[in-house]
């Protein structure tokens, strides 16, 4: 290579280098790659919600370390810790606590897909709205230290009496835009779930989606909550929104309550951008311990057979 050619690749190198480092130019190759998904190098991994075990976790019959030790043992990739089965709940745990859990689940070879908290964003009062903001805040920090890469949260409970929802929308979104900030700069993404509470159908998923935009915002998609309309549709026009899941053993609609098909809901799953983990979390009443493996190996045959095609 001549000196004139070599200078010219060498400047042509630091040039995309310095491209390269940008936020413009990985947002722009992020959007570019979404719909891009390479089956031989990316795979779904099964978590396991800790909601699962609400009952026996709310009650102190067991703990999180146990729960940690059971999804190693029936052979989950990780777990999502809620919030709320950590000692003293509202309140942040110790970095003590945190980093033992981090430290028992790598050991035993489990991710920690996600964290979740309670907060109300459609209260009339602002002053608890801004309470709720500072709850978020402080468990996003919590989710940074457990190395989570998202924070599920809520909008409401319901629509607040004597109040639009358009009205009730704007609060919401402008507290989620001060959350997502907030967990931008720390590595979390923040994600909203769809609960059947104030958010009841896709379309109004995807408008808060929309007037939140920001790729450090997402959606849980729960797919046992959309019951206002067919919901395997209403799944199907939010995947490109989802961030993480809940894979649950029910659908109720019109009334009605029958088994998920997941053959059904993974090929929708797969056919989208998404790729990562899907937190399965079962309702049922009884013995977690008893229910979950189950419910696991029909979501592990299920996925394994739409998968193979």
């Amino acid at each position: 290579m001549k000196p004139f050619e070599r200078r010219k690749f060498l400047q042509s190198l630091v040039a995309t280098s310095a491209v390269i480092g940008t936020g413009s130019f990985s947002i722009a190759h992020a959007k570019e790659k979404k719909a891009v998904v390479g089956s031989d190098s990316n795979r779904f991994k099964i978590s396991l919600n800790a909601y699962s075990f609400n009952g026996p976790l709310t009650n102190k019959k067991t703990n999180l370390d146990e729960v940690i030790e059971f999804c190693a043992k029936t052979g989950f990739d990780a777990i999502d810790i809620t919030g709320y089965y950590f000692p003293g709940y509202p309140e942040v745990p110790t970095d003590e606590y945190i980093f033992h859990l981090k430290n028992k689940a790598h050991r035993l070879g489990l991710d920690i897909s996600g964290t979740g908290v309670r907060n109300e964003f459609g209260d009339p009062d602002k002053a608890k709205r801004a309470a709720d903001i500072v709850l978020v805040k402080k468990w996003i920090e919590v989710a940074a230290k457990l190395g989570a890469p998202v924070i599920r949260i809520f909008t409401a409970k319901a629509l607040p009496a004597n109040y639009t929802w358009e009205l009730a929308e704007a609060w919401i979104v402008e507290d989620i835009k001060t959350c997502v900030e907030y967990g931008k700069q720390h590595g979390v993404i923040v994600a909203l779930q769809n609960h059947n509470d104030f958010v009841k159908t896709a379309d109004q998923a995807i408008d808060i989606m929309k007037k939140v935009n920001s790729e450090w915002f997402g959606l849980v998609l729960d797919t046992g909550s959309f019951v206002t309309n067919e919901p395997y549709s209403e799944i199907e026009k939010t995947t490109q929104w989802a961030v993480n899941w809940q894979v649950k053993e029910k659908l109720n609609y019109n009334g009605k309550s029958e088994n998920m098909d997941l053959e059904k809901l993974f090929r929708i799953i797969n056919a989208s951008s998404y790729r990562g983990y899907l937190p399965i979390e079962t309702l049922s009443p009884g013995d977690p311990f008893e229910i979950v493996p189950p419910f696991l190996k029909l979501v592990k045959d299920a996925l394994e057979k739409v998968m193979k095609g």
